[in-house]
């Protein structure tokens, strides 16, 4: 699982993930990405789940490049216990995306495998994504 090695403090604020991603915007090191449609918190289990369910369709051909990185230390309260006893432990780590962002890339594949892979892909992402290109920017909202 996906999570960082050590931070600055184990239980953050929550960051935004409304408005536009100011980086990351653009497909650069394969030919075809997954680029999030609407902002959310992506855990590293469905960051996991898609990665293996892209390697399994193209059978470990091709190359996946992961864009997003789990670094939000996500907290939750234990069930049945009262209200004040001040924030609760960590549960998950997960990836703040915002709407644009490119979330993963493949590249050295034909561009019907990438669509099929990252079609399966996003089914695995709590955010709605879409499939674009290298060279022309959107090409089909999923």
């Amino acid at each position: 699982m996906l999570m960082p090695k050590r931070t600055k403090y184990r239980k953050p604020h929550r960051i935004s993930y409304e408005g536009h991603a100011k980086g990351n915007t653009k497909v650069t090191k394969g030919e075809y990405g997954l680029m999030a449609t609407e902002g959310g918190y992506v855990p590293a289990k469905q960051i996991e789940a898609a990665r293996i369910a892209m390697t399994r369709y193209m059978k470990r051909g091709g190359r996946v490049f992961i864009n997003i990185f789990p670094q939000l230390a996500r907290t939750a309260q234990g069930l049945g216990q009262r209200q004040g006893t001040g924030k609760g432990d960590v549960k998950e780590w997960a990836a703040v995306v915002k709407k644009g962002t490119v979330m993963f890339e493949i590249g050295e594949v034909d561009e019907a495998t990438a669509r099929e892979a990252l079609r399966l892909a996003s089914h695995k992402l709590g955010v709605k994504s879409k499939f674009v290109r290298k060279e022309s920017g959107v090409v089909n909202e999923d």
